[in-house]
């Protein structure tokens, strides 16, 4: 009898020690971040069979468990991936959100000034200091154009750097990940019993993965984890890690890709919509949804001012009476543009040899010849053109994958659709399947500066008009001609030969008619209230207060003339008081000049600031609530898994009674044995 009381009274000692080495292991590791609470299991030891009935012989402790739910866990894992890719997004917009709005260092202050200055120079074309000062704002405007994607392209830096960063811990993460599987395969066979330990560890692990990337988890047979990223693509497998890798894209080196290394060494590049949540998938998004965009909104905005910019001041004089037509001696462009080219990445696994590049377009002019302005088709999106055998090409607009089939051969051009460029093939022969990224306006901020020349010398400002309007002192009726502008199609080499009369013959149904034009020169004509009609050959129908556009030269004539009237069109001999150019100048400030006629230079940057403040303002409520929803599913998850400590305390006491219980038996058994032993 005392023999199964020893045996109960210890097995008794025994559970209540392993239940308090249990809790004291949970109170002092309650701060321990990724501890999960741990109890230990009994049960009650196999019975002895009696005729008097089943006796029992104790009880034993089972396992030390985590108290861990996995769902928990995911869900906090879930919560937390978002939260940093949110949080990684919303620290680098801001800091556009910041630039672009800045008062003071945004570009809407720069370009009011450059406006401001042509107005001025429009108000007084004769004063060289008020063409200094307009020169002045466009050098820093320009600047301004520099700084701001000077900015831009740090950001950029700075995302490919974090990037390389986060690969390099998502690679440290894994191979800790790997070791502790290979630890848990060992401890566990060794002994069948879970690694409690190790498993908060390797929890612990995959929270902190999944802080940089979106990972998904399966349980192995033998205790292992397999962590996936993307669509399934291998991480870790058992207790092999595999190697991410950052690297330059194929489709444009500049900018760093993601991608995972073969057992040959070589790298898979991921494509980068597999890349979500976490600090990777974050910081991923930024750049494809907000940065790439601002920088190429800017870029357009720049080449839109400088392209529209220097195609109203060709129609112009200078200070010494040069115009276009007069050779190398008439600075048509106000800003330099040779450097403002597209960027045409050909993609690094191609196997041709074939040269691409692009040209931006000469800016349209409309909606009509007589009173229209000049405006870019340039968009926000990069393209990519695909060689597709033959002469045939299929460029894809990246921002709504629009498609477009082209065709041509090699040297050639490429017909495009109106989307504000062009593209030349030039040496070399193409492989079916070979791609190449073309980025219209991505470096078109960086590129764009003030002509050299007119800034060295504010006479080559085409402020004037080059040609003049008059009517002939001897008409007798009440005809008048305005002072007229210039349109595309201006050369001034044919005033310079002789002055164009236009005459009236009231007998004749095609009452006007115009000397000393080049044969077959057509003359447009818009009547009031009407739209403009398609251009005709002189003579033609006269209409009062009728504009026509001839040669490049717009005006409008109204009133009554009397048969035999004339007017003259003629070379502006005294253009320094004149500043009709340098007001169609000024006018193109609150034109339509961008997005295909749709939007003013300031409209279109307006737009880029308005969409990165909602953005922005977006992330940071979304930031907010993901913040909450993390918060309640850790408390979820710590409601089952975290130490409670008054609990524990309680637990302590109660396993200590539990613990002398048990010695009390041994006590009473040791008593019933010394009172056998004293039986004679």
């Amino acid at each position: 009898m005392s023999t199964g009381i020893y045996s109960i009274g210890v097995s008794g000692i025994a559970a209540a020690q392993l239940n308090l080495l249990t809790t004291e292991h949970n109170v002092v590791n309650a701060s321990t971040p990724g501890y999960t609470r741990q109890r230990a299991v009994q049960a009650t030891n196999i019975a002895v069979n009696t005729g008097a009935g089943s006796i029992g012989q104790g009880v034993h402790v089972q396992t030390i468990e985590r108290m861990y739910d996995r769902y928990l866990t995911s869900q906090v894992n879930s919560a937390q991936t978002t939260l940093s890719a949110i949080d990684a997004y919303y620290g680098e917009i801001k800091q556009i959100d910041n630039l672009l709005a800045d008062p003071s260092a945004g570009l809407t202050p720069a370009l009011q000034d450059f406006f401001s200055g042509v107005q001025q120079m429009a108000a007084n074309p004769s004063l060289l200091s008020a063409r200094e000062s307009m020169i002045s704002s466009a050098t820093t405007l320009v600047n301004r154009f520099q700084s701001l994607d000077s900015r831009l392209s740090e950001l950029s830096d700075e995302v490919n750097g974090k990037i390389q960063d986060a690969v390099t811990s998502i690679n440290a993460y894994s191979s800790q990940i790997a070791d502790l599987n290979q630890r848990i395969i060992v401890s566990e066979s060794s002994y069948g019993q879970p690694a409690n330990d190790l498993l908060d560890q390797r929890d612990t692990l995959i929270g902190e993965l999944n802080k940089l990337v979106k990972v998904s988890t399966s349980t192995n047979s033998n205790g292992s984890f397999n962590v996936f990223v993307g669509t399934g693509q291998q991480l870790v497998v058992g207790n092999q890690a595999m190697t991410v890798t950052a690297f330059a894209a194929s489709a444009d080196p500049s900018r760093i890709a993601v991608g995972l290394q073969t057992m040959a060494g070589s790298s898979i590049e991921l494509p980068e919509q597999l890349i979500t949540g976490g600090q990777l998938g974050g910081l991923v998004s930024f750049r494809n949804e907000t940065l790439d965009k601002a920088r190429n909104e800017l870029g357009r905005v720049a080449a839109s001012v400088a392209l529209t910019v220097n195609a109203q001041h060709a129609l112009g004089m200078d200070l010494s009476g040069n115009a276009s037509g007069d050779g190398a001696v008439f600075n048509a462009n106000f800003f330099n543009v040779a450097n403002l080219v597209p960027t045409v990445s050909a993609n690094s696994h191609n196997a041709g040899s074939l040269i691409v590049s692009a040209q931006l377009s000469s800016p349209s002019y409309g909606p009509e010849v007589s009173d229209g302005n000049f405006y870019t088709n340039l968009t926000t999106s990069d393209y990519r053109l695909v060689f597709d055998g033959g002469t045939n090409y299929t460029l894809t607009r990246l921002a709504d994958n629009k498609a477009f089939a082209l065709s041509g051969s090699a040297p050639g051009t490429l017909s495009l659709p109106s989307e504000g460029f062009s593209v030349s093939l030039g040496a070399g022969v193409g492989s079916v399947g070979d791609s190449y990224l073309i980025q219209p306006t991505r470096n078109a901020a960086a590129n764009v500066s003030v002509n050299a020349v007119i800034a060295a010398d504010p006479r080559t400002v085409a402020a004037a008009a080059p040609f003049r309007t008059s009517a002939t002192s001897t008409n007798t009726g009440n005809g008048a001609i305005s002072s007229g502008k210039t349109v595309p199609g201006f050369d001034v080499s044919l005033l310079r030969s002789s002055d164009i009369t236009i005459s009236y013959n009231a007998a004749s149904a095609t009452q006007l008619s115009f000397s000393a034009l080049p044969p077959g020169e057509m003359v447009t004509i818009k009547l009031p209230g009407s739209p403009e009609a398609a251009p005709v050959l002189p003579p033609v129908a006269y209409t009062q207060g009728m504009t026509i556009s001839v040669h490049g030269m717009s005006f409008t004539l109204s009133g009554q003339p009397s048969n035999g009237d004339t007017f003259k069109l003629s070379l502006n001999s005294a253009g320094t008081a004149d500043g009709r150019n340098a007001l169609a100048l000024g006018q193109l400030q609150t034109k339509n000049t961008t997005a295909g006629a749709k939007a003013t230079f300031q409209g279109a940057y307006a737009q880029l600031v308005a969409n990165n403040g909602i953005k922005t303002r977006e992330l940071k409520v979304t930031g907010d609530a993901q913040q909450a929803v993390l918060d309640q599913a850790e408390a979820t998850r710590d409601s089952l898994s975290g130490v409670n400590l008054d609990e524990e305390a309680a637990n302590l006491i109660r396993f200590q009674q539990a613990y002398q219980a048990s010695a009390k038996l041994l006590e009473i058994g040791k008593s019933l044995f010394d009172t056998i032993l004293q039986i004679r």
